[in-house]
């Protein structure tokens, strides 16, 4: 092969990777319900959370969709660390949560991406009957 060919195969390859985005991104998910709350809720609310981890850049982006709720969301965070069955902070709050679907994304501290990583994180959506959270999601890889 000629080395002009050489080099344009070298840039296509390049420029696929470059466009097919992160390579090693983690794929996440939290399935949320009212049993998972703690204490658990009557609900008949539910939803998902989609996340992307790049633990290279510890950017993590969500898509977090829920349904069947009390009455309108007037939050959604990910909060941590904590096992199934415990409460904990907040750590990263999920703007424009008042509508379903709610995307965004967040830069992680190296606390933050340690604890994800080690499945100390879910997701809750809060209504006014249920402001201590309505549903709720262990995230998970």
């Amino acid at each position: 092969m000629s080395n002009t060919k050489t080099m344009l195969a070298t840039l296509a390859l390049g420029a696929t990777f470059a466009f097919a985005g992160p390579a090693f991104a983690e794929k996440m998910k939290a399935t949320l319900d009212g049993k998972a709350e703690v204490p658990a809720t009557t609900t008949t609310g539910s939803g998902t959370a989609d996340i992307d981890y790049d633990p290279a850049t510890k950017k993590m982006t969500w898509k977090l969709t829920y349904s069947g709720l009390s009455g309108p969301a007037t939050a959604a965070h990910f909060h941590g660390p904590a096992e199934p069955g415990k409460n904990a902070g907040v750590k990263v709050p999920i703007p424009n949560a008042t509508a379903s679907p709610a995307e965004g994304s967040a830069t992680l501290t190296d606390e933050q991406a340690a604890d994800l990583m080690a499945g100390k994180y879910y997701v809750n959506v809060h209504t006014a009957a249920n402001p201590g959270g309505e549903i709720r999601g262990q995230v998970t890889k």
